[in-house]
């Protein structure tokens, strides 16, 4: 299955589940309307479809599935909301739009991504029947960590300390890890714990993801040099204007491809280390070296 045809068949399904959740009429209408803007703001997916991916890969494309889809989207989707505040990458765009705190404010936009993160765990506590209990303590806590001090989060404070500085790489390899590759290592061990994979694949499964989290950011960061604004919906070039380091700026464009490609390659060999064909998971890696967004 291509890229396209994996978006078709599982995009549909997770986006009608996702804004189910938050089409509550037991929240503030404002609350909401914020929630869903920056839900509906549109992208690939990317990590919900990360984990009907490996889900699916152990033939368990199931609502708990879904429900997991949904929670570590709402989570990135609280992320965008509040990296894109003034006070931490202040942007005006995102995927070619007014940033949510532009169209609703700034008290608004950080109340909707603490809505989005707090969602995230009740659609968790939430998922599934009596046969779903043996895995959502381990799935919720793997989130509360993957967002947290000791992922997420802790990776976006180091970030913020180390703009005006150059970082080293083994400093940047750091934030990324844990800014992008926790959540990224989360959906797609998310699904395949929901979907009964056996242990010792889901440690293969975490550790192709964490690669694949260096692969996008490094990704991130060469399109920030080459890209086309048009297309990846906000300025290039942002990063120079923080005082980030960057791969580019450490190793050079054509460093920064090449270090994409080595982990691109240990994220494939982790692949083949599992109990079944991960067909989906490699077209997925294979999209996020060679998107233009």
């Amino acid at each position: 299955m291509n890229i396209e045809a994996m978006i078709e068949t599982y995009k549909p399904e997770v986006e009608k589940r996702l804004f189910s959740h938050v089409e509550s009429k037991a929240m503030p209408h404002a609350l909401q309307e914020a929630m869903l803007y920056s839900l509906k703001a549109g992208g690939k997916r990317v990590r919900p479809l990360l984990t009907m991916a490996a889900a699916d890969a152990y033939g368990r494309w199931t609502e708990e599935a879904l429900d997991v889809a949904c929670a570590v989207e709402m989570v990135h989707t609280y992320s965008l909301i509040h990296d894109d505040l003034p006070a931490m990458d202040d942007d005006d765009l995102r995927r070619g739009q007014p940033t949510n705190h532009k169209k609703f404010g700034e008290a608004h936009a950080i109340l909707a991504g603490d809505a989005l993160l707090t969602k995230s765990f009740q659609v968790l506590s939430q998922a599934g029947g009596p046969a779903a209990a043996a895995w959502k303590t381990e799935v919720t806590a793997l989130l509360a960590q993957a967002a947290g001090a000791e992922g997420m989060v802790g990776g976006q404070i180091a970030d913020i300390e180390g703009e005006n500085r150059s970082l080293s790489l083994e400093e940047l390899e750091y934030i990324h890890h844990h800014k992008t590759g926790e959540l990224l290592a989360f959906a797609v061990q998310g699904g395949a714990i929901a979907a009964g994979a056996p242990a010792q694949d889901v440690q293969h499964l975490r550790a192709f993801s964490k690669e694949i989290g260096l692969v996008f950011q490094i990704k991130d960061d060469i399109l920030d040099v080459e890209g086309d604004a048009d297309v990846i919906g906000k300025p290039v070039g942002s990063d120079d204007g923080l005082n980030k380091s960057t791969y580019p700026g450490l190793l050079g464009l054509e460093g920064a491809k090449e270090k994409m490609n080595y982990h691109y390659d240990r994220a494939l060999t982790e692949l083949a280390g599992t109990s079944v064909d991960h067909d989906g998971l490699k077209t997925i890696a294979s999209y996020i070296v060679e998107r233009d967004r």
